[in-house]
């Protein structure tokens, strides 16, 4: 299985959205690297960033998912590196 490292960074606008964007990274527990996850309570959003080595199926699949949740931007960078595990 060919799969890429990427990072996610996730902004937060709506905290009704935390549980969800929660599951879901639950979900793909076993690709990510690491979390790193900053609640900025001056302007009340919550700014998270996922370091992922995955299929970029996956990775696109959990970005969309992430994405399409009211309140939530997502963007992803890839690295041009590919690894076959």
């Amino acid at each position: 299985m060919e799969t890429r490292v990427a990072v996610m960074s996730i902004i937060v606008e709506n905290s009704d959205a935390v549980e969800q964007i929660n599951a879901l990274l639950h979900e793909n527990g076993e690709y990510i690297i690491g979390r790193m996850g900053i609640p900025y309570r001056k302007r009340g959003i919550n700014i998270i960033s996922i370091a992922m080595d995955a299929p970029q199926n996956t990775i696109s699949a959990l970005s969309g998912k992430i994405g399409n949740l009211s309140g939530v931007s997502v963007k992803t960078a890839y690295s041009g590196v590919f690894a076959n595990e």
